[in-house]
């Protein structure tokens, strides 16, 4: 019963999505057809159970029945980051093995450079328009029967990591056995833990590319609810959504929450939130100031977890556990927590090490041995690489990734906290903490701070922003200077580039600390 198609049987002209701005709404009728049209088109093309196609779309009314036409025809569906650089989605279709590749017409330049790098396609489609070198979808599709294939069989994506620490690691796991329609460990959390069902209106301010985005609206259409799909996130248009639809369920990153709250006063109060029983977030960890503020505004609808793409565990909590557990993400519900220390032995609670889940499913990142065998423990546990400590409940907090470590004199500094002070300063919009050169300690803490305005960057605000820490934190946390940027480079889905500022200090020598 989890699939659109049972819902196209029933509830045909039920909206499946809507698309925020445009208004453009697919019902589950047209869903159901569009999908079937491609899948015989997938066919038609010679792709059979196990092949794999690309997309690299906006958020735009043809992804989902796209990715409904490969999860219904057997095909891996690599969906890809807008924010990858050319070369980065050149090797992403080369390492994938993707066939057929769907851009959306709005993509233009990156269309253009990634078809004259000529990586292995057989076939090229934009969406939403026409570009050179590059066939109509919806025309190809088109002329398709609107029926279901006779060799259905289940598919899933295969998703690479946004890059923000290194190359994109691609995550593919076996294709199942199961029909189209079988629930799955997604929808048996998203109807269990998050009261998923066909009466939910699910709010995604996301880029649909990203894991979460992507699972969760499919989830929802499996359930036969309805999304609204939010083409760019903006904070005060997601409170009118939320009135306007009345949303149920929504899923969210710290950063879009920041971003709300600073809203002007006003702002928020212009807008009637009530109708949100379920308001999920993840993607990094929350700062407590900030989630406190949000479950005084919106209620105890907060449902944090801990997870990631490779879905090797899953951990979550309610407003009601993380109330009586300041800080957590919760408690595992896939897999079973190990914190190992640098030696690889297991440590106690409160003491803080790496991450690892034991029991959980196994992944493996796709051509890369090398990078899935350091993903392992010395007994086949496996990490993402995050780094935090469990209370004597079993409650998981995180400190920070492993690899985003300053060590400063010998001492080992997380950034996280230091970000989760710093973005409750009212004059900050923004913020990433790194490890810069110090001669004498090797490195030191910096700031780069994005500010709520521009013209306030300068030396006055750094000193302010510096004794806002050492009022709060310990001096040896605390950054010893602060520079100003107008934008971050963050991902969408709220992760920060953190690499691409540590590039600027450690290998601009004009830019490093003195």
């Amino acid at each position: 019963m989890f699939h659109p198609f049972h819902h196209a049987a029933r509830t045909p002209e039920k909206p499946a999505y809507v698309m925020a701005r445009s208004g453009e709404t697919v019902t589950y009728r047209q869903l159901e057809a569009r999908s079937n049209q491609a899948a015989h088109f997938f066919r038609a093309l010679g792709l059979e159970r196990g092949d794999t196609i690309a997309l690299m779309m906006d958020n735009n009314p043809r992804y989902f029945e796209i990715c409904f036409a490969a999860q219904r025809s057997g095909l891996f569906y690599c969906a890809m980051s807008l924010r990858l650089s050319v070369q980065e989605a050149e090797y992403i279709l080369r390492d994938c093995g993707a066939r057929v590749l769907v851009v959306s017409a709005s993509l233009a330049g990156q269309a253009a450079e990634l078809r004259s790098k000529n990586p292995v396609i057989v076939r090229r489609f934009s969406a939403g328009g026409a570009l050179p070198g590059h066939e109509a979808w919806e025309r190809a599709v088109a002329t398709q029967p609107a029926s279901r294939i006779a060799d259905e069989s289940a598919g899933r994506d295969m998703l690479y990591s946004s890059g923000t620490t290194g190359r994109p690691k691609g995550v593919k796991a076996e294709l199942l056995d199961g029909a189209i329609d079988a629930s799955n460990a997604l929808t048996d959390v998203a109807g269990k833990l998050y009261f998923m069902g066909p009466d939910t209106v699910y709010l995604s301010p996301a880029p649909l590319y990203h894991a979460a985005p992507l699972r969760f609206n499919m989830t929802v259409m499996r359930f036969g609810g309805t999304s609204i799909v939010m083409e760019h996130f903006d904070a005060e248009e997601a409170l009118a959504l939320i009135e306007r639809h009345r949303t149920t369920h929504s899923q969210w990153v710290p950063t879009m929450f920041v971003r709300m709250l600073k809203l002007p006063r006003e702002a928020r109060a212009r807008h009637d939130c009530s109708s949100m029983r379920v308001a999920i977030h993840a993607a990094a960890p929350c700062p407590v100031q900030v989630k406190r503020a949000m479950i005084r505004w919106w209620g105890p609808v907060l449902y944090e977890y801990y997870a990631g793409t490779e879905g090797n565990g899953y951990v979550a909590c309610n407003s009601q556990e993380w109330l009586a557990h300041p800080g957590t993400v919760g408690r595992a519900l896939v897999g079973e927590i190990r914190i190992l220390g640098e030696d690889g032995n297991v440590l106690p609670p409160g003491e803080t090490g790496t991450i690892y889940f034991a029991n959980g499913p196994a992944f493996e990142y796709h051509n890369d041995p090398e990078r899935t065998a350091s993903s392992r423990s010395a007994e086949g546990w496996s990490t993402l690489g995050d780094v935090g400590h469990t209370d004597a409940d079993g409650y998981l907090y995180l400190t920070d990734r492993k690899h985003f470590m300053i060590i400063s004199g010998g001492v080992n500094i997380y950034p996280q906290e230091v970000e989760n002070l710093l973005v409750t300063h009212p004059k900050v919009a923004d913020v990433a903490v790194i490890g810069v050169p110090n001669e004498d300690f090797g490195e030191e803490v910096k700031a780069v701070v994005q500010p709520i305005e521009m013209r306030e960057a300068g030396a006055a605000l750094a000193e302010e922003l510096i004794a806002y820490c050492r009022a709060n934190l310990s001096h040896v946390k605390c950054p010893r200077s602060v520079d100003f940027e107008a934008e971050l480079p963050r991902h969408p889905t709220g992760k920060l580039y953190k690499r691409l500022l540590r590039e600027r200090y450690w290998t601009n020598p004009m830019s490093k600390a003195k």
